[in-house]
């Protein structure tokens, strides 16, 4: 979940800050402080960002381990290499791209 926080380091990555129900409190100000408009949008283009890639982390979730696969070549297996590669393909098909 993306919050002030993200958004203001987003715009301002030199900009030290706390935020406390939802106010932004100012350690060290940047050089170029953004606004209030400005740092909702950005956090609406963050948040949007974000949500484009969940499928990008159910699938980091579900994918097979590396080594199921580099074990299969070292072992010159053929029948567990393409298990593994199977196994990801579930997994893409099961989480796609979206809206890309």
């Amino acid at each position: 979940m993306i919050d002030l926080f993200d958004a203001v380091l987003s715009l301002s990555p030199d900009a030290e800050i706390c935020v406390r129900d939802n106010e932004i409190e100012w350690i060290v100000e940047p050089v170029v402080k953004p606004t209030k408009q400005e740092i909702n949008v950005e956090l609406i283009r963050l948040q949007a960002e974000y949500d484009a890639k969940e499928y990008q982390r159910k699938r980091a979730a579900e994918y097979p381990a590396i080594t199921d696969y580099l074990d299969g070549i070292v072992k010159g297996d053929l029948v567990q290499q393409q298990a593994y590669i199977d196994a990801c393909q579930a997994v893409k098909d099961k989480y796609p791209k979206v809206g890309i």
